[in-house]
């Protein structure tokens, strides 16, 4: 009887042991000290593994958690939804780092351009045509939703090759003569518009809206009315210029100083140029405008003191589709070279393209739409790093895409499509639409100081509480959620092989810190299980294409 009574006492006390560290545990966790997640066992197949956590809080003792087992998956890109473009797009009001359809759907746009998408140019008469049909499925394939339609000015030559007989086609007007151009061709007539180019915007766009693909109509180039730019020069596009003096019947004169070179035109120093520009907007308007997937972009890198000219066009366009079925959003890029960024904040434009410093994006604080475009900060550049950068700092980044190399004339010479950082860039690109559509993103800001790393998006709220970090060396991020209650689902995601670890957990309250379960760069997603955007979710870990 006493044996058993000692053994009940030290029973009890056993149980009373127990229970005072579990409760010391609860102590602690809800006390928001830093907590660490280390990954312990990893299986190298990729499949269901059984791993621990250690929750490591400030103070010690560490405090190792089983926590069952998690969901690793290899992701793969699958086809973007063959359901058409919604909208027209408007700036989101509560979110204006964004647009929205107007259903209240957030519309992220991101992905890869490239210089022959919509004329033809390469170094015969006529140029090799561009497989559109082929451009698009490769958007498709890499869950990219958005490109800029280029435009190019000139019938012929350009700064970026010595070759004299690189063309462009087609052109917005009729070559009708008397006379024949600079470039062996008859005159242009630049008060007759040439219907089979128009035609042509409108079933590029249709058929890029069919695959719910968004498109900016690129009005003008600045590249295409320079004698020399940025150290290019090896050809003058000005003598191709349908207002180069010598190539229209109109007697118009784009060269008013006389010096060989059109900066004049993107002034607003001649009325009559300005006034076939405005025709020329007027028309492309009414070919599209009853168009869901529209956006439009007054110039390419013209010139710095092109920007009265470009605000005076921006207002020109929303003016003119104010009386028309639809109205669109209008963008503006930066100047080049020396291009100022505040003369883009301070447009009107609804969106823009800022120059600047790829290795460290400006944080957007909504001002504007920014699409941060690889062409504007340093051409053909960039990497994956960029773009998760990109879009945890509140920007839609796309990608300058050399593409098949074709254009050799204007950009892609001796470009490697193949070449494994312009890969990873394009796929990363649809990865970060793929998280954009499952996050409540128009909740979503920039906020560097939640991170260790500096870069995050998230929605710092109690009950709906969503954070997506970048981790751009990898290693360990400490991230702060003392706006969070509660238990929240934490997934890892590998940039570099579509890898996504899930099923692991944690708690807000406080900071707490995650080292990646692989090496390299990482992605962290941390949010409540309830705040699934299931209306836009368009990724699903475990529902992958073979």
């Amino acid at each position: 009887m006493r044996a058993f009574s000692q053994s009940v006492f030290l029973k009890i006390i056993g149980i009373v042991g127990l229970l005072m560290v579990l409760v010391f545990i609860v102590i602690l966790a809800n006390a928001g000290f830093t907590g660490m997640v280390s990954l312990i066992a990893k299986t190298p197949t990729h499949v269901v593994e059984t791993v621990k956590h250690t929750v490591k809080f400030d103070l010690t003792p560490a405090v190792t958690v089983e926590v069952g087992s998690t969901t690793s998956t290899d992701m793969m890109i699958t086809p973007t939804s063959s359901a058409a473009a919604t909208g027209p797009l408007r700036v989101y009001p509560a979110n204006p780092r964004y647009f929205t359809d107007g259903t209240g759907k957030i519309i992220y746009l991101t992905g890869s351009h490239t210089w022959s998408n919509f004329q033809d140019n390469g170094g015969s008469d006529p140029p090799p045509r561009f497989d559109y049909s082929a451009y698009l499925n490769f958007l498709q394939q890499n869950n990219h939703n958005f490109f800029r339609l280029w435009v190019w000015e000139q019938s012929r030559w350009t700064l970026e090759t010595a070759d004299d007989n690189y063309w462009f086609d087609p052109m917005p007007y009729e070559r009708t003569g008397p006379g024949t151009a600079l470039d062996g061709k008859p005159r242009f007539d630049v008060t007759r518009f040439n219907q089979a180019y128009f035609d042509r915007m409108r079933s590029r766009v249709i058929e890029a809206g069919e695959r719910g693909i968004y498109v900016s109509i690129v009005l003008f180039d600045g590249w295409s009315v320079v004698s020399e730019k940025g150290g290019f020069g090896q050809n003058n596009p000005w003598r191709g210029h349908p207002f180069h003096r010598d190539n229209n019947i109109n007697n118009i004169n784009g060269d008013i100083n006389n010096d060989d070179s059109g900066e004049e035109i993107h002034e607003m120093g001649i009325s009559e140029v300005t006034a076939i520009q405005e025709a020329y907007i007027r028309k492309v308007i009414d070919t599209v405008n009853d168009l869901d997937n529209v956006l439009y972009e007054i110039s390419n890198e013209s010139h710095v003191g092109s920007e009265e000219w470009q605000y005076h066009l921006i207002n020109f366009a929303r003016t003119y589709e104010e009386g028309k079925q639809k109205q669109h959003p209008i963008g503006m890029t930066s100047t080049y070279p020396n291009g100022r960024n505040t003369d883009l904040f301070e447009s009107p434009a609804d969106w823009i393209s800022l120059n600047g410093d790829i290795n460290n994006p400006p944080t957007n604080d909504g001002s504007k739409v920014i699409i941060a475009d690889t062409d504007h900060l340093c051409g053909i550049c960039g990497d994956r790093t960029w773009v998760w950068k990109s879009f945890t700092r509140g920007e839609n980044p796309i990608f300058m895409d050399g593409y098949d190399g074709a254009g050799y004339g204007v950009g892609g010479n001796g470009f490697d499509f193949a070449n494994s950082t312009w890969v990873s860039l394009r796929r990363n690109l649809g990865y970060t639409l793929m998280y954009a559509n499952r996050m409540n993103l128009g909740l979503m800001t920039p906020r560097s100081d939640l991170a260790s790393t500096g870069y995050c998006l998230a929605n710092p709220s109690p009950s709906n509480a969503e954070y997506l970090v970048y981790l751009p060396e990898g290693g360990t991020v400490t991230v702060d959620l003392s706006a969070a209650i509660g238990t929240l689902s934490v997934e890892w995601f590998n940039p570099s092989d579509g890898q996504v670890v899930s099923g692991i957990t944690t708690t807000g309250g406080g900071n707490r810190s995650f080292p990646a379960p692989f090496n390299g760069d990482a992605v962290l997603y941390i949010f409540h299980a309830t705040n699934q955007n299931l209306d836009q979710k368009t990724f699903l870990p475990l529902l992958i294409s073979p």
